[in-house]
């Protein structure tokens, strides 16, 4: 590969920051909600992104693609969406139904320049997205209560970047922020919402189980 120009795709990360939506413009009836992760098999050689849509309120899936490429990009800590974009984006797109809402495997606005894969990818595309991470990149917070539903805030240099919720009785909190064309609160409640027994949410379950499959 090519030298990356890090500096440039840092500029243009703030660049981008600058035009996500943080308020709810979500369309009045949610009917197809879509779920989104990467993976990178061959040694990371190849990005196998999947994408799995739902239906709204049973979140039965209803549809499901693969889109696989050569991974352009090596792996930089905090540049990730770079790397997985093209290839999530065909992903969606190759979906019989364009979603409501899109839950991404990863970080929205708790990213250290405030724009992880959610928001790329909502910006990028115009969709409504909720980052939802397994572990913490950036900021600070304290534990929520032990049961499902409680949350504590996600602080980064005195600034709310997300929520940390308990989805599930007693299990390792997730890390809820926005994308794009949502408000924080919002975010939360769709989580929850889609969260009915397991730790992650089932969009994002299905997904995972996806990308990961050969």
């Amino acid at each position: 590969m090519d030298r990356i120009d890090t500096r440039a795709l840092f500029e243009r990360q703030r660049v981008l920051a600058r035009r996500i939506a943080d308020h709810d413009q979500l369309p009045s009836t949610i009917r197809w909600i879509a779920g989104v992760d990467a993976a990178f098999p061959d040694g990371g050689r190849t990005t196998r992104a999947a994408a799995v849509l739902l239906s709204w309120p049973t979140l039965t899936v209803v549809d499901e693609a693969v889109h696989e490429r050569p991974t352009e990009l090596p792996y930089i800590p905090g540049l990730l969406s770079f790397r997985e974009l093209p290839a999530v984006v065909a992903a969606l797109n190759a979906l019989s139904r364009q979603p409501d809402l899109v839950l991404c495997d990863g970080q929205g606005r708790a990213h250290p320049r405030r724009f992880g894969i959610a928001c790329h990818l909502g910006v990028e595309t115009g969709l409504a997205t909720i980052g939802i991470g397994k572990s913490r990149l950036c900021g600070e917070h304290d534990e929520p209560g032990p049961s499902k539903g409680q949350t504590t805030d996600l602080i980064g240099h005195d600034e709310v970047i997300g929520r940390v919720l308990r989805s599930r009785d007693r299990v390792r909190p997730i890390y809820v922020s926005i994308g794009h064309r949502i408000g924080l609160e919002t975010a939360v409640d769709w989580v929850l919402a889609c969260t009915p027994r397991y730790r992650l949410p089932e969009p994002i379950r299905a997904a995972d189980r996806l990308a990961g499959q050969r």
